[in-house]
This record gives structure tokens, sequence and C-alpha cells, in this order.
């Protein structure tokens, strides 16, 4: 097998091995957010990492704006403490979920970090009901050579200006 030199792609596409290790991550953060595994969730986020879900769609000003989530280190520890605790709303009957992130887009590129705009199609089944949510996501991903990791993950909900209920899961 002979392996890509970075001089072979154009860089910044999708063949770009710094994108592709940011793709692999934020697929493996799905699959582990589908098997509620949220103390590995947690380890994929860099210290000072943030999981924001904004109200409004087009802000970029999060720590200014109204936020459904807006959580540093101490505030994911938290969520994933409810999440992992019996008597949580949250938790009992946690819903079943599968996602599918796809059409990925580079919107940023260098040797320690790339960003990308992405969509999910999220559906959950809990208590005889399954829904269906949409999302665009924005992962900014910190490459090391330690392992990389998250360092923002924004989930613009296509409907964030409605009332959500209780979900018992992590988007």
């Amino acid at each position: 097998m002979t392996e890509l030199a970075l001089t072979d792609v154009r860089a910044g596409s999708l063949a770009d091995p710094r994108v592709l290790r940011a793709v692999e991550l934020i697929w493996r953060e799905a699959r582990i957010l589908d098997e509620k595994d949220y103390l590995t969730w947690e380890t994929l986020f860099t210290d000072d990492g943030m999981y924001v879900i904004p109200i409004d769609p087009a802000t970029e000003d999060f720590a200014a704006s109204l936020n459904m989530i807006y959580d540093d280190a101490r505030m994911r520890r938290m969520r994933v403490e409810r999440m992992m605790q019996g008597y949580s709303p949250s938790a009992v009957a946690a819903a079943r979920t599968v996602r599918t992130i796809s059409r990925f887009t580079v919107d940023e590129v260098s040797d320690t970090a790339v960003t990308l705009t992405s969509a999910q199609v999220l559906v959950a089944y809990k208590r005889g009901r399954t829904d269906t949510l949409g999302a665009a996501l924005s992962h900014t991903i910190a490459l090391s050579d330690d392992g990389d990791r998250i360092a923002l993950k924004v989930v613009r909900l296509l409907n964030s200006d409605d009332p959500v209920n209780a979900s018992g899961y992590l988007l």
C-alpha cells in the first residue's frame, strides 16, 4: 500500500491526511455517543474545549448569546454525570440513537488544527417514539502526536428556536 505524502494531495482537501484525521475523530465521536459511552466522550475534548448548542443559528459570539448548551470541561463533566445517574430524567430510559454525519467541508487547516463543517441526521427512539433531528455541525480538531482532540464543537439545530423537550441523549 502506498502512503499519500502531504505534497501528493491538495492541502485542505478531504484527501489531506490532517483532514482525514479530523473526520475520523468526528465519526468516532458519533459512534461513542450512540453507544452512550459518555466517559470516553469527555476524553475526546481538549482541556479548554467547548461544546455549544446556540439558539440563534447565525451567532458566532457564543459567550454573549443565549445557548441551549455552553459547556466547558466542568459543565461537560456535570452533564455526563447527569446522563449516567439512573435517577436523572435524561438517564431514565435514555433514547437509543443512530446518527449519520456527512457533507464535510474544510473551513481551515493547519499542522495543529482542522476546522470542518458537516451535516448531522440523528434518529432517536425513546418510549415508543422515533424522532429525527437535523443539525449543522462545526468541529475544530486540535491535532497532536499525543492524540487529536475536539477543541470546539458547535451544534446548530435546524429547530433551535423552537421549544426543545428533554432529549435523553447528547448531540
